[in-house]
């Protein structure tokens, strides 16, 4: 069922120009069942704000439980913003503190950039903790996208992440290891996953913290997971969410760090493609263009253009379906535990203390 519009928030629009069925509140489908809020803590940084939130609001609005969706984005205040971002969250975000007075059905933690080497020492980790904290006791389920994923471990589990020797970055291929919990119902038992991070927190800490893995790649690592009741928490170390583009749009990143540190004389590696992401046409235009760049650089000529726009029908994505059948899933769940005391045709048979059936 569609997301509501419930203010002028540009996401909206954009994603009514895609084909997606946007409801304003005056067009709010009359029904027996309530819609369900869902709260979207957004800490990316001001480059990936708007993009991040049209990508949850996107799987949100591809789910198909029996239900309406309200999506509520919010921040943390620590975070420092350009004059563009700051307004966007003036203008069209909410508060904690009203997020809290409103209340909501579940919420969706994103990453996050980080500065220092342990998380407890980042400036949002005490606000992200509060927030934690308010929604175990509050918040029918919670997601956790990468970042998000190792705080919670080391906050509610002392399991911390460990760095990586190289970034992990690219599309890799995820095996599902219970195929009879519910959030996994009606995927493949292969996908793929796109994942970007330096750091890990491994299967075996998952275990140690009692949490259920649900899927995992040899390569990348564990991808999902939930909490030993099976739903109050869910984990997504990787980035199911991302565009087919969002990938490239890091790799245009790294190129240009790489290119201002290397005009400015310094020892650098240019940076590596991410796995399995680029076909070999691909490849071939952007090691043309990595000889050009340096060439112009060593030259001091004109820096010839990133090649983004002939290569951009070459990028595929092999993962958005499946993470839409994982979020339908979890929105189905959701809306089914928060409407058990309603007794509705289909609740017959639920038992309030075991609504995903997991001790049989």
């Amino acid at each position: 069922m569609p997301l509501v519009a419930h203010n002028k928030l540009p996401s909206f629009e954009r994603l009514r120009e895609e084909g997606q069925i946007i409801l304003r509140p005056g067009e709010a489908i009359k029904q027996d069942i309530r819609g369900l809020h869902i709260g979207l803590l957004n800490m990316m940084p001001d480059s990936a704000l708007e993009a991040t939130e049209r990508q949850f609001f996107r799987l949100v609005g591809e789910s198909n439980p029996i239900a309406q969706f309200i999506v509520h984005p919010f921040t943390l205040p620590i975070f420092e913003r350009n004059e563009k971002a700051q307004s966007h969250i003036d203008e069209f975000y909410s508060s904690f503190e009203e997020i809290q007075e409103m209340g909501l059905d579940t919420l969706i933690i994103t990453g996050a950039n980080v500065t220092q080497p342990k998380l407890s020492d980042e400036p949002f980790w005490e606000p992200l903790s509060e927030v934690f904290y308010w929604a175990h006791e509050n918040v029918t389920s919670t997601l956790c996208s990468c970042l998000a994923t190792h705080a919670s471990l080391e906050l509610q589990h002392n399991q911390p992440r460990r760095p990586l020797k190289n970034k992990r970055w690219g599309v890799f291929s995820h095996k599902v290891t219970d195929k009879t919990h519910p959030l996994i119902h009606g995927i493949n038992t292969r996908f793929d996953v796109p994942h970007s991070r330096f750091n890990q927190v491994d299967n075996s800490q998952f275990e140690a913290a009692g949490l259920h893995v649900l899927a995992r790649s040899e390569e990348a690592g564990v991808q999902m997971a939930v909490s030993e009741d099976g739903f109050r928490t869910v984990y997504f170390q990787g980035h199911p969410e991302y565009d087919s583009i969002s990938l490239l749009k890091e790799y245009k990143r790294e190129v240009g760090i790489f290119a201002l540190a290397y005009n400015q004389g310094k020892d650098v590696d240019y940076p590596p493609f991410p796995v399995r992401y680029f076909d070999n046409y691909t490849k071939a235009i952007f090691n043309e263009f990595k000889y050009r760049l340096i060439k112009s650089i060593d030259e001091k000529t004109e820096v010839p253009t990133f090649p983004e726009a002939i290569i951009s029908e070459h990028i595929d994505n092999s993962w958005h379906d499946t993470a839409s059948a994982i979020m339908a899933n979890w929105m189905g769940l959701v809306y089914q535990v928060t409407n058990i005391d309603r007794k509705l045709p289909f609740m017959d048979g639920i038992d309030p203390d075991d609504p995903l059936n997991l001790k049989k």
